[in-house]
């Protein structure tokens, strides 16, 4: 008879469950906080989705916060499938954008279209090799990456300050005791906005004025660069021999190595890539939205704590470049409806830190119980062993006729 045994299908639930399950006991945690704080948790969470997305010009808020946050998701997803922890996001991101800034105001005199191309290659790079001396550190001197890329997030934060108080500071300012910027960069530089028409009704659904949305916000082109790059590091990872190179390494360096792979390089690779795209994320945020560097001298004053953010963007979309996209559109989401969540009951925004880290602890948590139930799927008979039926020994006349 055919089996209908329902525990194929209950793995497959359990195995899919993780995210959302983490997801629910992080925001049930916030709501024993907002309780403690005096706020109902219906009210702050409807305002958090309400200044997230209710709006057109929120939805695109939402999109341009989600984007720094995306670069360097992507890159985490591939430091840590190779094994290598990548906590310099904020430095990686700093570095691209020094580069990228002034690139773009040393081609001043060029067109758009030769300005745009050098600085975003010019910030990859600078993010690279930012990123390339912590994976450098890690494979040939056994340094221990999560110390060695915050020590160069400080660097980098420090570099920046010395930067834009000397030699990139905006000549204008010269003298005067203002925040320490660069100089702008010409209109011809700009990521161009990013406009999108959309069928009439789904307008209407929405409650937005016009079927061409996004025309008049802040959402630009970097929104497009950062989920091409998604798709290009997924396809990388998964269809590509490098991708399982460095995923092999991630998996089991030592069997890796016994194998022929050269893990040394492979992590070197790793983080790359990783500081590459971080360094994208900081030039984008330069071309597309701000225009020229600047900062408070803190070392969120420029980031944000997009670094940050992007680790738990990655962890969220379960290290999985494709799946970085609508975890970081969520952080990004959270991050804009705190300030709604804040103006209407007066919590404070800062709130949101605490979810990430919250959400972060469940869903780490959730990874090791993932892999504790598939060693025990492994370890289960698949079959149940074959009974040897036991003969009586045969007569001692019989066996001698």
């Amino acid at each position: 008879m055919r089996d209908f045994s329902l525990k194929p299908l209950l793995n497959r639930i359990l195995d899919a469950a993780p995210m959302p399950l983490a997801l629910l006991a992080a925001f049930a945690v916030a709501s024993i906080l907002l309780v403690a704080l005096n706020a109902a948790p219906g009210q702050a969470f409807s305002s958090m989705l309400q200044g997230a997305f209710g709006t057109e010009n929120a939805t695109a808020e939402t999109l341009v916060k989600a984007i720094p946050i995306l670069f360097v998701a992507i890159g985490i997803c591939v430091a840590f499938r190779a094994g290598v922890t990548n906590i310099g996001g904020e430095g990686q991101m700093i570095a691209g954008a020094l580069a990228g800034v002034t690139t773009a105001l040393a081609l001043q005199d060029a067109p758009g279209a030769v300005i745009i191309p050098a600085a975003l290659l010019m910030g990859f790079t600078a993010g690279a090799l930012y990123g390339g001396l912590a994976g450098f550190l890690k494979a040939y001197f056994n340094v221990n990456e999560i110390l060695s890329t915050i020590m160069l997030n400080q660097v980098a934060v420090q570099m920046m300050n010395y930067l834009l108080n000397g030699p990139l500071l905006d000549p204008s300012e010269a003298g005067l005791n203002h925040i320490p910027k660069t100089a702008r960069i010409i209109a011809s530089a700009e990521l161009p906005r990013l406009a999108l028409t959309i069928p009439q009704f789904a307008a209407d659904l929405f409650g937005w004025e016009s079927a061409e949305v996004f025309a008049r916000t802040r959402l630009h082109y970097g929104l497009l660069i950062a989920i091409v790059l998604a798709v290009v590091m997924y396809i990388l990872l998964w269809r590509t021999t490098i991708g399982y190179r460095i995923r092999a390494v991630g998996q089991n360096e030592r069997a890796a190595r016994y194998a022929g792979l050269n893990v040394k390089r492979q992590m070197v690779l790793a983080m790359l890539l990783a500081g590459g795209l971080a360094g994208l994320a900081g030039v984008v945020q330069v071309l597309g939205l701000q225009y020229r560097l600047q900062t408070d001298g803190s070392p969120t004053g420029f980031t944000a704590n997009a670094g940050f953010n992007g680790i738990v963007a990655a962890l969220f979309g379960g290290l999985n470049p494709l799946g970085a996209i609508p975890a970081s559109i969520f952080f990004g989401g959270l991050l804009v409806g705190a300030q709604k969540m804040q103006r209407d009951l007066g919590v404070s925004a800062a709130l949101i830190t605490a979810i990430n880290g919250l959400i972060v602890v469940f869903v780490v948590s959730s990874q090791y119980f993932t892999k504790r139930r598939a060693r025990r799927r492994l370890a289960a008979p698949t079959s149940p062993p074959t009974e040897t039926p036991i003969t009586a020994p045969k007569p001692a006349q019989e066996q001698t006729a």
